[in-house]
């Protein structure tokens, strides 16, 4: 609970600086239009104080550009409408009794001549609660500096990263779908965590964490979407930044990023690209005990690994505004990522029940591999004449390429410690594998009464082949058909969706929507001549409703059915192995599990978030499940599906305005599992209550200078039937602007007190395993970022562009 308490130091007295709570029957109504005119949607409308204009509520005016203020206690108030590139408009002062006061229409104008003057100088917290999703603002947070995607994600409310296994959950369910820029990756959870491990945190703007989608979205990921936005510029000239980062954590880690940014006339580009280089550490004990025909084998052992990666990408755009109403863009990516560990030793000791040694094996290992993408978009948006009609078709084209390499040299040594040289064993294999992702989708929209109708088309059609080649060693290296596999997997889903979105009242607002997913896949082992057809169609309904019951309040309340399939590296019935005791193996018969969730959101001022959610997964995908072959004396770990899991979760998110330089934004989760299930013939029943919270102070100091401290606290969990101790971290940064605030130079250290750590034991039947594993969470970094070129911000900087487009389809793929 230290790390708690020091999280929220000083936080005790904020309540002396918070707004005027609006008690009273008040009512204030008001319209903003623009030059032209015609309604100015999504203004920022503040009510003040009239005596010291004292902030009392802050609201954005609606699509029509209207706005009101509900309950409001009497008393003396102006309003204060603002937007970036217009000039702010006061009202006059007026009084609020009993009857309702409508103000008279605002018209804001361009602010023209401070164009060329005006930088944005305010910023985003990092951490912001939208209605339907949580927003990680990546760029604006100091301590994430010269970071890599997967620490930001370990800071993001309600996510938890599982270094020993390589997983990401969000509120306590695992299943999560990874996208970036609004594209879903389709790698295992092993090679999306290496990409993530080796993405700099200097090239995202925004993470988005979206847990229950639409029809809209697709169906699958059960705890909902993780959505990683790539930086863009879109300010008119020509324009970019290059960064340069550096850090230190026993071994070194440098990255370095540039972007360039043109736009002009009709016509908009951008490209930027980036390298990162780092080397770390792996530290794991294990400790088992295997029973077998009233004996027992313990094995106690250590495992060192030094790892090392370099990671290379570029992106490259172009808009082009073909017509007032038309945008075409064209968008390609692509990366590649060397990684490998040049030294990795496991000491085993194999001992009796009684603890005397029986025998010692020290086993070398090499890993490494390596793997390249590349991506490609093409992206037509169509506004008609008609108001609300608009069309979007997107063609995309991605390619994964890679191979893993493995080499275990295993030397075995009697209880005396002299060597048995029989008993050598030397191994090796090569996995080549290949991706191939093509997708189609189209999305039309319409108004249709009062209401937004919504539906579109979508195919994909997705091809992996992998191939497992083993070799043993005996006199020389020969073919190991026993170990060896060729996996071969298709996918093909073909998906319809409708939704449309009315209101029952001026508060009352709901939207209904159904998907259908028609799935063919096949996975085929040729080598063990073992194929899974499976063919269905699936329907997927989402209901929401939003009552905004006066100014302070808004509560939503949804449900949506979901599907997650089995990936095809987890289909793949291959063995990779850490020593001749310990591997990880494929399970091809795993099914699709289904999740029904229900969530229910309270918002309070736009700022205070409450949300309760229940779901329960049918034939719910557990990874990482430990077995045992116990006549041999070995473990493996495999996924496997478990009959039922309900999870319920809270979640709390809120900021703390302490002081004008003081800014807290605190996020708490509180989960409960259920995991009942008839297990390798024995019935498995699990319940747990676990908690997560993040907590982050934005300081700014003043003369250009700003610091944040930040922190997250896992308490004890489950993964799968892993029982993990608490993790945790403490953050602390300092920033300065320099170079006329073009430049910025950051300095911070991640995990001061080196807390996040991973400690867990599985007990169930035979099986009685623990695991400890570190790797290099205390960092010390230094990174540097300069600005150049026109940074100005237009007025039409506002304008839609076929880059928004891409950027909101968080689940179009």
């Amino acid at each position: 609970m230290n790390l708690t308490a020091a999280l929220l130091l000083g936080s005790g007295f904020v309540h002396a600086q918070a707004p005027q709570p609006l008690t009273g029957k008040g009512k204030i109504t008001g319209a903003v239009l623009d030059e032209k005119s015609q309604p100015f949607p999504f203004v920022n409308v503040l009510l003040l104080q009239a005596k010291d204009s004292v902030l009392v509520k802050g609201l954005a005016a609606d699509e029509q550009g209207k706005f009101a203020f509900d309950q409001v206690a009497a008393g003396k108030y102006l309003t204060l409408i603002s937007m970036v590139g217009y000039q702010k408009a006061y009202s006059e002062p007026f009084n609020v009794k009993d009857a309702p006061v409508n103000l008279p229409t605002v018209n804001l104008k361009s602010d023209i001549k401070s164009l060329s003057e005006v930088t944005v100088v305010a910023k985003k917290p990092f951490i912001e609660q939208e209605i339907d999703r949580t927003v990680v603002n990546v760029e604006n947070s100091i301590v994430s500096a010269g970071a890599t995607a997967l620490e930001v994600l370990e800071r993001a409310p309600g996510v938890t990263v599982d270094q020993q296994n390589e997983q990401l959950k969000l509120r306590g369910k695992e299943g999560v779908i990874v996208q970036i820029d609004g594209k879903q990756t389709f790698l295992s959870q092993q090679e999306l965590i290496t990409l993530l491990r080796n993405t700099p945190s200097d090239n995202i703007e925004k993470i988005e964490l979206i847990t229950n989608p639409s029809a809209k979205y697709d169906a699958a990921g059960n705890s909902g979407i993780i959505n990683i936005k790539m930086k863009r510029n879109k300010n008119y000239g020509t324009n970019g930044n290059i960064n340069l980062g550096g850090a230190w954590a026993k071994y070194g880690r440098a990255n370095a990023t540039a972007t360039l940014n043109h736009r002009a006339g009709k016509i908009s580009t951008f490209i930027s690209g980036g390298a990162f280089y780092n080397k770390g550490f792996n530290n794991n004990d294990i400790y088992r005990t295997i029973p077998y025909e009233d004996k027992v084998t313990i094995f106690d052992q250590h495992t060192e690994r030094i790892n090392r990666s370099e990671y290379y990408n570029v992106r490259a755009g172009l808009d082009y505004f073909a017509t007032d109403k038309t945008t075409v863009g064209v968008l390609v990516s692509g990366f590649y990522n060397d990684w490998s560990n040049p030294f990795g030793q496991t000491n085993t000791r194999i001992l009796n029940e009684d603890l005397s040694l029986q025998r010692t094996f020290r086993t070398n290992v090499f890993n490494g591999g390596k793997m390249n993408n590349i991506s490609s978009n093409v992206n037509l948006k169509h506004q008609f004449n008609d108001k609300g009609k608009e069309l979007t078709f997107d063609l995309d084209y991605v390619h994964y390429g890679g191979k893993k390499k493995s080499d275990l040299d295993t030397r075995y040594f009697n209880a005396n410690g002299t060597p048995d040289e029989a008993a050598t064993e030397m191994v090796r294999n090569d996995m080549p594998s290949d991706i191939n992702i093509a997708m189609a989708k189209l999305d039309y929209t319409q108004t249709i009464g009062k209401g937004k109708f919504e539906t579109g088309l979508k195919s994909s059609y997705v091809t992996s082949d992998n191939d497992m080649v083993f070799e043993t060693f005996v006199d020389s290296w020969q073919f190991d058909p026993k170990r060896s596999n060729r996996f071969k997997y298709t996918e093909n889903v073909n998906a319809a969706y409708a939704n449309y979105a009315g209101a029952i009242s001026k508060k009352i607002k709901y939207q209904l929507g159904v998907r259908a997913e028609h799935t063919h896949s096949i996975g085929n082992s040729i080598t063990l001549n073992q194929k899974r057809d499976r063919n269905y169609i699936n329907f997927f309904p989402s209901v929401f409703l939003s009552n905004q019951l006066d100014t302070n309040n808004v509560i939503n309340l949804s449900y949506s059915r979901r599907i997650d399939r089995p990936n095809y590296q987890s289909l793949n019935p291959f063995e990779f192995y850490l020593d001749p005791y310990t591997f990880q193996r494929g399970n091809p018969n795993l099914r699709p599990q289904y999740t029904h969730s229900f969530q229910l959101v309270h918002v309070y001022k736009n700022a205070l978030n409450t949300t309760l959610a229940y779901s329960r997964i049918k034939d719910m995908i557990a990874d990482e499940l430990p077995q045992q072959i116990a006549s041999e004396n070995k473990t493996f770990v495999t996924s496997d599906n478990l009959d039922n899991q309900d999870n319920v979760s809270l979640t709390v998110s809120f900021p703390i305005p302490v002081t004008k330089w003081w800014q807290v934004q605190a996020n708490f989760t509180g989960v409960y599992n259920h995991y009942k299930s008839y297990y390798l013939e024995q019935q498995l029943e699990i319940k747990q209550t676990s908690w997560n919270m993040y907590a982050s102070n934005q300081f700014t100091i003043g003369k250009g200078w700003s610091a944040e401290l930040s922190g997250w606290y896992n308490s004890r969990q489950f993964y799968g039937l892993y029982a993990a101790r608490p993790m945790g971290m403490i953050n602390a940064g300092l920033q300065k602007n320099i170079l006329n605030k073009k430049g910025t130079i950051r300095f911070n250290v991640n995990d001061i007190f080196w807390t996040n750590r991973f400690n867990g034991t599985a007990v169930y039947k035979d099986i009685n395993f623990k695991v400890r594993s570190e790797w290099p969470s205390r960092q010390f970094r230094l990174t540097f970022t300069y600005n150049f070129g026109n940074q100005n911000v237009k007025g039409a900087r506002q304008r839609n562009t076929g880059s928004d487009d891409l950027q909101k389809r968080a689940g179009g793929n």
